[in-house]
C-alpha cells in the first residue's frame, strides 16, 4: 500500500511543481490584466488539488489514520477544491470574453450560490447522516459522487455557453478556435476525473490529464503572445520574419509570389478627430476586411500587421490578374465595413505590392520595393482625392 501511495502521491507532486513554476512565471510578468489575475486563480486551484489528492491517497492507502473523519475531510477537500478549479476557470472566461457586469458584487454572488449551497449540504448531510455519503468500509457511496461533478458541470456549462456565443460572433477563424478552446478546456479536465471515477480509481487520472491539458494550453498561449499582435489580432512583425526567413514558405508550385504593403490613408486624422480608441477600432477593421478577403480566395496569404496603420500580405496568386482583382477587394471591403459599422468616416488605403523573384534577390528587398510603391499609390490617391474622410464630406 506504501508503494500504490508513493506513485500516487509523486505523480501529484510533480504534478503540484509544473503548475506552480507556471504560477510564478505569471507572477513575475509585467502583464498583470484581469484575465491574467483569473488564470493564476486557476493554476492555484490546480495545484492545491494536487496537494489534496496526495493527502486522499495516503488515507485511501492506510499511510496516513483511516476514519470516518479522515475519508470525508480528504474526499471533502477535493470536493471543494474540484469546484473551485471550474468557477476560477468560468471567471477566467468572463473576463477573457469581457462579459458585462462580470465583476458586479451581485453577480460574484450569483456564481458563488451553487458552490455555498453544494457545501452548506454536504457538511449538513456528514453532521446528520454521514451514512449517505460513505460506507461501511468507509469508501465513498453514488450520493459523494454526484456532489463531486454536479456542481462542477454547472459551471463547465456556462463556461461553454459563454464561449460559444462569441465564437459564433467571431469573424476570425483563429479567434474562434479561441473562444471554443478556452470553452471545452474544462470538459476536457474534468472528463479526466470521471475517467479516474468509474474505471482507474487507483491511478491518478485527473492529476495527470489536467497539468498535461494545462501545460499544452499555457504553451500556446505563449506562442500567441510572441506571434500576435495583440490589438488586431493578426500576425505580428516578429512572426513575420519567422515566416520569410524560411524560403520554403516563399515557394509556391505553380505559383507566383508577391509581397503587398498597405496602409490608411490619412490615419492621423482619425485619432486626431476622434480619438485614439477610434484609431484603434479602425486597425481592427481593417484587419477584419483583410480577413474576410482571405477567406474568400483560395490563395495562399500570408497576413500580418506591419507596424502603426500598415499591414503586409505575402500573396500566392496564378497570376498578376488574379493579385490585381485581390487588391481591388480589399479596398472595396474596409469601405463595405466601414458602411456596415456605420463608422463616422470611410477608409481609404494606399496599396503597393512588387514581385518577389527568388533565386539571388532577398524577401527583404522586395518588401522595401513594394514599401516605395505604397507610398507612391498613396501620393496618387491624395492627387485623385481617393483618401480618408469623413462621412458628410462624401455627400
Amino acid at each position: 500500500m506504501s508503494e500504490y501511495f508513493i506513485y500516487y502521491s509523486s505523480i501529484n507532486i510533480v504534478g503540484a511543481v509544473v503548475f506552480f513554476i507556471m504560477l510564478m512565471h505569471d507572477k513575475m510578468s509585467i502583464d498583470r490584466q484581469e484575465k491574467m489575475l483569473k488564470y493564476d486563480n486557476a493554476l492555484t486551484s490546480f495545484m492545491l488539488y494536487c496537494f489534496s489528492d496526495a493527502i486522499w491517497s495516503g488515507v485511501d492507502s492506510g499511510v496516513f489514520p483511516v476514519n470516518s473523519f479522515t475519508v470525508l475531510a480528504t474526499d471533502f477537500s477535493n470536493f471543494v477544491i474540484m469546484t473551485a478549479i471550474t468557477y476560477n476557470w468560468l471567471r477566467y472566461v468572463m473576463s477573457v470574453e469581457q462579459i458585462r457586469n462580470r465583476n458586479d458584487r451581485g453577480v460574484r454572488i450569483s456564481l458563488m450560490l451553487p458552490f455555498a449551497i453544494s457545501v452548506v449540504v454536504l457538511v449538513v448531510t456528514y453532521i446528520v447522516a454521514p451514512g449517505l455519503l460513505i460506507d461501511d468500509k468507509l469508501k465513498t457511496r453514488g450520493l459523494f459522487d454526484v456532489f463531486m461533478v454536479t456542481i462542477p458541470y454547472i459551471y463547465i456549462i456556462a463556461v461553454i455557453v459563454y464561449a460559444v456565443k462569441q465564437a459564433l460572433k467571431e469573424d476570425n477563424p483563429v479567434e474562434k478556435r479561441k473562444h471554443l478552446y478556452i470553452g471545452f478546456f474544462p470538459l476536457m479536465v474534468v472528463a479526466g476525473g470521471l475517467i479516474q471515477m468509474i474505471f482507474m480509481p487507483k491511478l491518478p487520472v485527473f492529476c495527470f490529464t489536467s497539468t498535461i491539458l494545462m501545460l499544452l494550453f499555457y504553451i500556446q498561449a505563449i506562442e500567441a503572445q510572441i506571434s500576435t499582435d495583440p490589438l488586431t489580432k493578426l500576425n505580428n512583425r516578429g512572426q513575420l520574419f519567422r515566416y520569410i526567413s524560411q524560403e520554403s514558405n516563399l515557394r509556391v508550385n505553380g505559383r507566383l509570389t508577391y509581397v503587398i504593403m498597405m496602409d490608411i490613408n490619412d490615419f492621423k486624422m482619425i485619432n486626431d478627430i476622434f480619438g485614439h480608441s477610434e484609431g484603434d477600432a479602425a486597425l481592427i477593421l481593417v484587419a477584419r476586411a483583410l480577413m474576410s478577403v482571405v477567406k474568400k480566395h483560395n490563395i495562399p496569404i500570408f497576413l500580418g500587421r506591419y507596424g502603426g496603420d500598415e499591414f503586409v500580405m505575402i500573396v500566392h496568386p496564378l497570376d498578376e490578374k488574379e493579385l490585381n482583382g485581390l487588391v481591388t477587394e480589399i479596398r472595396k471591403s474596409i469601405k463595405e465595413k466601414c458602411l456596415s459599422n456605420e463608422k463616422p468616416y470611410i477608409l481609404s488605403t494606399g496599396i503597393g505590392y512588387d514581385e518577389y523573384s527568388q533565386g539571388e534577390e532577398s524577401i527583404q528587398a522586395c518588401i522595401a520595393r513594394a514599401d516605395e510603391k505604397l507610398y507612391k499609390d498613396k501620393e496618387e490617391c491624395k492627387k485623385n482625392g481617393n483618401t480618408t474622410l469623413r462621412r458628410e464630406e462624401q455627400r
